[in-house]
């Protein structure tokens, strides 16, 4: 399996995470979210403003069937879509899944300053921010603990996190991977 999918609720840290995890492992990187609006020429929120989630979730999906073909490859996820069509299970046939957790609490504080950019956050603010991530980390987390592995990202520095994916990947399976190649 030569493909890394990482996943987890956004904010967590996936695409700061997966742009150091590639260059430190020699792989390509990409970020779904980047993939998306690169090939409908329209930000995440225009597609979410005009098009509606539905169909969103439908490009999502679409994109990620193309991205699991590509050999080499760390990918950052958007924050649902392991949660939609059967995206969890295309990731961990196709390569090595790996949830970025982060509480409800930390996700908030992180998020607080960057709502207005995120179509699901939109006009929420403090607590209310806050029980929305809870709510919603509870509905995703049944798709979220579908990965192969799970790694805490509440860290003072994301190379740390890095750092624990790649002592996972040579603990437990960078032989298999290394093997495929």
């Amino acid at each position: 399996m030569n493909k890394i999918y990482l996943i987890g609720y956004m904010g967590c840290g996936k695409t700061t995470i997966g742009r150091l995890l590639a260059k430190q492992i020699g792989w390509s990187f990409v970020d779904m979210d980047t993939y998306i609006e690169n090939r409908h020429q329209e930000t995440i929120s225009e597609l979410f403003a005009k098009q509606g989630e539905s169909f969103f979730r439908k490009a999502e999906h679409t994109s990620l069937e193309e991205i699991s073909k590509s050999e080499n490859i760390v990918v950052s996820t958007g924050g649902g879509t392991p949660c939609f069509f059967d995206n969890i299970d295309l990731m961990n046939r196709t390569g090595l899944s790996f949830y970025i957790y982060m509480s409800p609490k930390a996700l908030s504080i992180r998020l607080e300053s960057n709502t207005k950019n995120r179509p699901l956050l939109r006009d929420k603010k403090g607590k209310s921010l806050e029980c929305f991530i809870e709510a919603q980390l509870s509905q995703r987390q049944p798709f979220y603990e579908k990965a192969l592995y799970r790694v805490n990202n509440e860290r003072e520095h994301p190379q740390a996190t890095v750092e624990e994916i790649i002592n996972i990947l040579k603990n437990n399976i960078w032989t298999m991977v290394k093997s495929e190649c």
